[in-house]
């Protein structure tokens, strides 16, 4: 079918990507378990979007595996969960909005098989991934392999209500999974928090970030081939705080209790932005000691996720893409963030 199906259509970001497909006049399928919701959604944005129902991971692969749409965009954490059963459903291009380091390496492992399919897959088509990507990409525009490349994403998000399962399982996901850095080549358990840094934003604020397990880690590691990687975000525990996590991971991995634990911090408010301006942040040293350093400043994180998996999506279904996995920049190039919002500032080359 030549429909662009939503899965998770009626969460937070699933609502914001039917509303910019919906402007762009794309067809669409919207997935979910309610299907109050999905007709009110529908009838918001002004479209006449089908509706399907499917209430788990094996429901999503039969629908998707019987109509075997043009293009599959996934807005449903865990993505550790989710994203590699869904991206095997035969015969369809896949995007999703992922960013848990798991995940990413499970997909690209996929990229022979999508090759040889002619499927194009791309994980992590958000603001984090896309924007810090970006920077890195520009920053090594014309160069030769980076050694060492840092990405930190300092995202806002103008929005109010409870956080949602899709963000509570990324964060303790990745709470769970531990910290992670790329050292010569390899990909190394670090304490999570560790390889902190203070940041000076190109408006004055200061921010302090430490290392996640995190998409824009490979991400940045692809994008400058470096051997060395970290991949930061801010508010991080302090050092004391950063010691249990150890024991916090351990408890999380536990069903019962990482179960639990989602759904409680789902329900929770989300704080109220200190910020106006979303932020994505590199810095790149080459072999013979020349260091780059660049941003992407932007708004709200979610208009920005919108306007890329919209981007993404329309140039699939027109054919665009090519076989393979792909992160977004990889794919299509640092324009695409300045499409979804995004403005450079780079220091001299």
């Amino acid at each position: 079918m030549s429909e662009i199906w939503i899965l998770g259509a009626s969460g937070r970001s699933g609502r914001v990507i039917a509303a910019e497909l919906a402007a762009r006049q794309m067809p669409m399928v919207l997935l979910g378990r309610n299907a109050s919701a999905l007709d009110t959604l529908a009838k918001t944005i002004g479209s006449e979007a089908r509706v399907v129902l499917a209430s788990s991971v094996e429901a999503i692969v039969r629908e998707l595996t019987k109509s075997r749409p043009l293009v599959v965009i996934n807005t449903i954490g865990p993505f550790t969960q989710m994203a590699l059963p869904i991206a095997r459903a035969p015969g369809t291009h896949y995007l999703d909005i992922g960013n848990e380091l798991p995940a990413f390496l499970d997909l690209f492992a996929m990229h022979d098989q999508a090759v040889k399919t002619g499927r194009c897959i791309v994980p992590g088509a958000a603001w984090g991934v896309l924007a810090t990507e970006s920077v890195v990409l520009k920053l090594c525009e014309g160069q030769p392999p980076a050694l060492r490349v840092r990405v930190d994403n300092l995202a806002v998000v103008d929005a109010t209500g409870p956080l949602g399962p899709t963000l509570a399982a990324t964060v303790l996901d990745n709470l769970g999974y531990g910290g992670r850095r790329y050292d010569n080549g390899l990909l190394k358990r670090v304490r999570l928090g560790s390889d902190r840094l203070r940041l000076t934003l190109p408006d004055g604020s200061i921010i302090e970030t430490g290392s996640i397990p995190s998409g824009e880690l490979e991400a940045a590691r692809r994008a400058s081939g470096a051997l060395y990687a970290v991949a930061g975000f801010p508010q991080m525990p302090p050092p004391m705080v950063g010691a249990l996590l150890p024991v916090l991971a351990a408890l999380l991995s536990i069903p019962a209790i990482g179960n639990l634990a989602r759904r409680r911090f789902a329900a929770m408010e989300a704080p109220a932005p200190t910020r106006k301006v979303s932020w994505a942040h590199a810095r790149v040293e080459w072999p013979d000691g020349r260091t780059r350093e660049g941003w992407l400043r932007a708004g709200d994180a979610y208009a920005f996720l919108a306007r890329t998996v919209a981007g993404i999506a329309t140039r699939l279904a027109r054919g665009d893409g090519r076989p393979g996995v792909f992160t977004p920049g990889a794919l299509f190039g640092p324009e695409l963030a300045v499409e979804a919002g995004g403005a450079f500032v780079l220091d001299p080359a």
